[in-house]
């Protein structure tokens, strides 16, 4: 049992027929909200938030399966915090999916709760939430078409010498990595320098006392704006014309430093600056010093280059793709099986992928009790090291072989067909990004914080693996109504011809099965 400041609405006590609303009309059975409600496992879901809470202290906390189930409206509607409070207000299947007893016209918590959510969930709660979705599509399969099978109790004869036998290898894994952009205009030398001169001039002008300080120092903000514009209003600008731009700019920001320094040391001042501003010039002050090397050596390179003043966590990655060369925000590795996505690993530095191979199929094996059976991914994932460690595990991988290629190829033109076949089903991944970017905006993350951000990543993908659960429940559903029938149909006709007395042949090889 829950404690008494955590409130919870368990799973078992909230039914359709007992959900309380004005309407003479009963609630769809078949809605979506309604479907999706029933599948996902809150209790195990409310039992990972909870590790969160201090049940012995503050206030009674928001129920549990509101805020869970409000944080996958969000996300499943591309809604903003006011914009999902007013939605699931207005929305009586919403309500019932978020655990209310009965309609009501009151906002189910302030919007700026979702912040507060946002920090407490990380990469790990959600984890865990897409290893619980995992298993319950395992659970909705057939048995011959689950990949993680149920452990016996009971040990065969030949197993009773002691000998742990070891599961076979069973399904395919998918891996690639993709970044999630953060919400930024892009990014150039001229523009950084010239949003760091005018947050300092805003700063001078909050800390400037004009009955202490006497004459207000010169910065000439209105000059400075002026020789800005001069060359960001150009379409086609020189390089030479663009070093300039930045030289003069540099030279306005470091005036600034000086007189905001000078200011702050005056006792009393620190406090006038917020902690937001605090960490603003913090950053600022990296980003001159950056800027000023870069400017030095005649270079555009630099370790851990900030891109964004209020967001210094940002790195630009480059990619090399035809659309984009560079892309700025958070480098995600995910691994895929039957549609359902893990995030393995989330950095905001950029780094080779491969070394996550090995996490990923241990993973696998921990979610699944077995190694995959196929390892499918880009060729970067193919390294020395880790075709060796596929080799012992028994995991069969097709990708081009390392070396130089044979003269003859000993392979028939099928088996090439089919290898290559084979090798294209990597694309799945790729549509799953695909998927979150155009239809989730995981392309365009709207937090400013790092912790949010990742948080906002993560709620992105199990989101998806709802999707996936759900599209697996009516899969499996049809299936088996369709079974159920064909059942009924030949015990029909045996049982007429039965009763009819006349002389039929009995029904044999039979197979019942839920396909």
């Amino acid at each position: 049992m829950l404690a008494v400041m955590i409130e919870y609405t368990p799973q078992s006590q909230l039914s359709l027929e007992l959900f309380r609303h004005p309407f003479e009309q009963a609630l769809d059975k078949e809605n979506r909200w309604v479907k999706l409600a029933s599948l996902i496992p809150w209790d195990s879901l409310a039992a990972v938030y909870c590790r969160k809470l201090d049940a012995g202290t503050g206030r009674k906390s928001v129920n549990i399966r509101t805020v869970i189930a409000a944080l996958i409206v969000k996300h499943k509607l591309r809604l903003d915090d006011r914009g999902t409070v007013e939605m699931i207000q207005g929305n009586i299947y919403l309500q019932y999916f978020c655990g209310l007893k009965c309609f009501t016209t009151a906002p189910v918590f302030d919007p700026s709760l979702f912040v507060d959510i946002r920090k407490r969930l990380g990469g790990n709660e959600f984890d865990a939430f897409n290893r619980l979705v995992i298993e319950k599509s395992e659970e909705l399969k057939p048995h011959q078409s689950r990949i993680k099978k149920k452990e016996s109790r009971e040990k065969s004869p030949e197993d009773e010498s002691g000998e742990d036998k070891k599961p076979g290898n069973r399904g395919t894994l998918k891996a690639d990595a993709t970044v999630a952009d953060q919400e930024i205009t892009y990014p150039t030398d001229l523009k950084l320098l010239n949003a760091a001169r005018e947050n300092l001039e805003r700063m001078i002008d909050l800390v400037y006392l004009p009955c202490l300080d006497g004459t207000k120092p010169r910065d000439y903000r209105r000059l400075a704006r002026k020789d800005f514009l001069n060359v960001a209003k150009k379409k086609w600008k020189t390089s030479k014309e663009v070093r300039r731009g930045i030289k003069v700019q540099l030279q306005y920001v470091a005036r600034d430093m000086k007189i905001i320094g000078r200011l702050l040391s005056k006792p009393g001042r620190t406090e006038l600056v917020g902690k937001r501003d605090k960490k603003l010039l913090s950053a600022i002050g990296q980003v001159y010093v950056q800027q000023r090397a870069m400017y030095d050596n005649k270079t555009h390179q630099c370790q851990n280059r900030i891109v964004n003043l209020f967001q210094p966590h940002v790195r630009p990655i480059v990619r090399g793709k035809d659309k984009n060369k560079v892309e700025f925000g958070a480098k995600v590795n995910i691994s895929e099986v039957n549609g359902f996505c893990r995030v393995g690993r989330l950095s905001w530095e950029a780094y080779n992928e491969s070394v996550d191979m090995k996490m990923q199929v241990e993973n696998y094996k921990q979610t699944y009790g077995c190694y995959p059976k196929v390892f499918l991914g880009d060729q970067i994932f193919l390294t020395r090291e880790n075709r060796k460690y596929m080799k012992e595990k028994g995991i069969e991988i097709y990708g081009k072989p390392l070396g130089r290629p044979p003269v003859q190829n000993a392979q028939t033109p099928i088996q090439r067909y089919r290898k290559k076949k084979k090798a294209a089903q990597r694309n799945h991944v790729e549509g799953k990004f695909g998927q979150g970017k155009r239809g989730y905006g995981l392309n365009r993350i709207m937090v400013r914080l790092s912790e949010t951000s990742e948080s906002w990543i993560n709620a992105i993908f199990f989101i998806m693996n709802l999707v996936k659960l759900l599209q697996v429940a009516e899969k499996w559903k049809g299936s088996f109504a369709f079974s159920l029938n064909a059942v009924k149909m030949h015990l029909k006709d045996w049982f007429g011809l039965l009763l009819s007395g006349k002389h039929f042949r009995p029904i044999q090889n039979i197979r019942f099965s839920y396909r």
